[in-house]
């Protein structure tokens, strides 16, 4: 092994090392023995760690020089799009093994898979819409070839349709299942050539600051609507320290009050990523806390119980209740409301919920993406969120391994990615299955 030069920079040491461990604990045994899995177990396991798998006993559909090939068009391009090849068997339904594989994996993405001399694809509607993928993988079907051919025409277009990025998950091998021996080549390359590692490490550090940039802009907008909202609380407050009536209590939550604004306001401008957002929410809803006692001791009411603000729109204030709400298309739940949402939904109408913009147009904050987990996250966090929110875009963030917080800098190419599991039906729909090259039925359904 060549020496590796003094002058070489602490984060390239330390991706130097991550390489060899990971390659050489590849090396020492095969693809998946590691956890003894089979079937989507074994494919799911390897689809996290890579975007092409191939059950061994599909090898002749697309021999491994070509899966390999196919992982790095995927990587390249950098977006969410896992391949599965698998044989009839009955381990893999037919009817659900799209849905069970998207389960399994837990990222959003488009999934395609190739079932015996059969194809269908499925995707999340943050990555991709129904519509998009029926005419993709019509398009593919109808051109006919082989699974290479048909793969690599689906892959092309995915890559240049798809929204979102590939899972931090993905090291930079080709999968578990398909390049392993090319992480270990990865690796002794990047020793042997420790200035181009390095390069690789500075232009993806480039691209995740990009990132994490344009999603800190995106919250400043929605922050400081919420910052401004309260300021506007204080505003109409009509509170003196000094007024008959007050006590040392009041002045206290009144104190509190202005200083959390303050507070968050100094946290907003010197954000730095998206995580930081979580600790401004945090603030703002101490501080409608402290208005709301401070308004109960003018008025010599009951002090408000300590609780979550308004599921439906934090800037409500605290929640006096909880009540059964369910998300369009979702199962209901118990979600804490400001005495009027609640009162609207028990007439039977829709809560004033906040909506923030999108690229799809104003969608309310649980339908917007993974991009607001933070922001959510400092109004809800601690383990009642992922149950507010499941069946919910922004719920499958909170289920995930990777929560909403992005990994630590040398866990992989990208960073941190927002993963998860819990997603509705109506979010993951495509095509049909349609025999290879023939002209199967594109009518699609929900998985």
């Amino acid at each position: 092994m060549p020496a590796i030069p003094r002058a070489l920079p602490r984060p390239l040491l330390a991706l130097i090392a991550l390489f060899v461990l990971v390659g050489a604990a590849l090396y020492a045994s095969p693809a998946h023995a590691d956890s003894g899995a089979t079937g989507l177990d074994a494919a799911a396991d390897t689809l996290k760690k890579g975007p092409v798998y191939v059950d061994p006993r599909a090898a002749d559909q697309l021999p491994k020089a070509d899966a390999d090939a196919l992982a790095k068009k995927i990587q390249d391009a950098g977006k969410p799009v896992f391949v599965a090849v698998l044989p009839a068997a009955s381990e893999y339904p037919q009817a659900t093994v799209l849905q069970d594989l998207r389960t399994k994996v837990g990222v959003a993405g488009v999934y395609v898979v190739h079932l015996g001399d059969k194809m269908n694809a499925a995707a999340d509607r943050s990555v991709m819409s129904r519509n998009s993928v029926r005419n993709l993988l019509g398009s593919v079907e109808r051109s006919g070839g082989d699974a290479k051919t048909q793969l690599t025409a689906f892959v092309d277009q995915a890559d240049k349709q798809a929204k979102g990025r590939e899972p931090g998950s993905w090291s930079g091998g080709s999968g578990g299942g398909v390049g392993a021996t090319g992480l270990i080549t990865g690796g002794a390359v990047i020793v042997a050539g420790g200035a181009g590692a390095y390069a690789l490490y500075r232009r993806n550090r480039k691209k995740r600051e990009e990132r994490e940039h344009a999603e800190l802009e995106a919250l400043k907008v929605v922050v400081d609507e919420d910052i401004t909202a309260f300021g506007e609380e204080l505003d109409r407050l009509d509170f003196s320290p000094s007024e008959p009536g007050a006590d040392d209590a009041m002045r206290k939550d009144y104190e509190e009050a202005l200083d959390t604004y303050e507070e968050a306001k100094s946290k907003m401008a010197a954000a730095a990523k998206p995580q930081d957002v979580t600790a401004v929410t945090e603030t703002l809803d101490k501080g409608r806390f402290a208005l709301a006692t401070l308004a109960a001791r003018r008025t010599k009411s009951p002090l408000p119980e300590r609780r979550m603000p308004c599921f439906f729109d934090p800037r409500h204030g605290p929640s006096v209740q909880d009540v059964q709400w369910a998300p369009p298309g979702g199962a209901p739940r118990s979600v804490p409301a400001c005495a009027a949402d609640a009162a609207r939904i028990a007439d039977g109408q829709e809560p004033m919920s906040r909506t923030v913009q999108t690229d799809q147009g104003p969608q309310p904050y649980w339908n917007a993406g993974p991009a607001y987990a933070p922001w959510a996250g400092g109004y809800f966090g601690g383990g009642l969120l992922p149950g507010l929110l499941v069946g919910t875009m922004l719920g499958s963030v909170f289920s995930g391994p990777a929560a909403y917080a992005a990994s630590p800098e040398m866990t992989g190419p990208e960073g941190g990615d927002y993963t998860g599991s819990d997603f509705n039906s109506d979010d993951f729909g495509g095509g049909g299955w349609g025999d290879g090259g023939g002209d199967g039925g594109f009518g699609g359904g929900d998985w």
